[in-house]
């Protein structure tokens, strides 16, 4: 079962792209770590969704953020995502392990055409606070229906200045 608001996170440690890991334990944010899972190098949706979240890679910032967008694509299809997709400096994990999707609460899907990985997450959006522990979740079975780029961040600017509390934490 998935970390509930208000409840740590559950671990996230994946090699970078670029290089480097992501430690999710390991980040200092002013106010969230935003944690994008992706399906995957074969995922036009994603590709669309990171190069927006790659845009506003500085408004995230501007707001205190850091960002990671992890797959359980390997380091190579990670790689050609991150450099095909042109996502600047928004950082690009793979590796996630089934079971460390799982730990998440993600869904799982497998293969049912060619370029897709055997197995691989579908979509989520986290947002983690300092402390590590989790203050939303946004998780999906399909590809479809992702959260606006846009609102996500005049959420985190809303919840920020009225200190608004997690929700769904009972």
């Amino acid at each position: 079962m998935a970390a509930k608001p208000a409840q740590p996170a559950p671990a996230l440690d994946v090699p970078l792209s670029a290089g480097g890991r992501f430690d999710l334990a390991e980040q200092r944010p002013e106010t969230f770590t935003v944690v994008v899972f992706y399906r995957g190098l074969h995922c036009p949706i994603c590709k669309t969704y990171l190069q927006e979240l790659s845009a506003k890679w500085q408004a995230f910032t501007d707001r205190g953020c850091k960002l990671v967008a992890v797959s359980c694509d390997d380091a190579d299809r990670a790689a050609e995502s991150r450099r095909e997709w042109q996502l600047g400096d928004l950082p690009v994990a793979y590796g996630l392990t089934i079971e460390a999707a799982r730990d998440w609460g993600l869904f799982i899907s497998k293969a049912i055409k060619d370029g897709e990985p055997a197995q691989f997450c579908e979509p989520a959006l986290f947002l983690v606070r300092p402390d590590g522990t989790l203050y939303m979740a946004s998780i999906a079975s399909m590809p479809f229906a992702r959260p606006k780029i846009d609102e996500v961040l005049s959420a985190i600017s809303f919840v920020t200045e009225k200190d608004y509390p997690p929700r769904g934490d009972a």
